[in-house]
């Protein structure tokens, strides 16, 4: 028995429509939409320590991913029909889930300078760069378009967001930005591009701010 947590495509076909296009249009849209709102896991470092009451940020980020993990299990051994999953993640597990646990991952592990470039250059750039590939003509301005908009947006969150003095911020979201756009193009078999640019960039910033915490601050 699927159990279905959509309504049919209904939603997508609204969105589509009101972008000029049809289902296909809405499924992307609110694909992007969804990735650009996992940004919003950085609301962790403003939330007070127990705003749900009865268990801490901490607890609530793991049990929201703990749900996501339930979610994508249910679709592989019980028939859960889910809304934009895409047909070559049908048989493996999608990327939602790997996005997921990249986001946990990097505000539970990393300092927050580190997990704020590492998550907007995921949220962000990598739908850019999707949309990008999608006409010949957008395809020319990869990799500069989605390398100086991830530098730009990381360096002006440390400057703006961590206090950071400019020099270091920028040298550090410009590694960062190297390595996440280098990182999300290759599909290698049980890599996943969400997992990979979250992930890989926060690895290289904290090696750098270890090596000269003095500096990158």
């Amino acid at each position: 028995m699927t159990i279905r947590l959509h309504f049919g495509g209904g939603w997508r076909r609204w969105l589509g429509a009101r972008l000029g296009g049809d289902e296909a249009l809405g499924d992307r849209a609110w694909r992007r939409i969804l990735h650009c709102a996992g940004a919003g896991v950085l609301l962790y470092y403003v939330l007070p320590p127990r705003f749900l009451v009865v268990v801490s940020t901490e607890d609530a980020l793991l049990l929201a991913l703990a749900f996501v993990l339930a979610l994508e299990a249910a679709r592989h051994l019980g028939g859960l029909d889910l809304p934009t999953i895409r047909e070559h993640e049908r048989a493996r597990v999608a990327s939602y889930a790997y996005y997921a646990v990249a986001l946990v991952v990097a505000v539970l592990l990393f300092p927050f300078p580190v997990a704020l470039v590492a998550v907007l250059g995921t949220a962000f750039i990598d739908p850019l760069i999707g949309e990008l590939r999608r006409s010949e003509r957008a395809r020319r301005l990869y990799p500069v378009l989605p390398f100086a908009a991830y530098a730009a947006m990381g360096a002006g969150g440390l400057v703006g967001l961590a206090a950071w003095r400019p020099l270091p911020a920028v040298l550090l979201a410009t590694v960062a930005g190297t390595i996440a756009v280098a990182v999300e193009r290759p599909r290698l078999q049980g890599l996943d591009d969400d997992l990979a640019m979250t992930l890989g960039p926060a690895l290289a910033m904290e090696g750098l701010r270890l090596l000269a915490p003095g500096f990158f601050r």
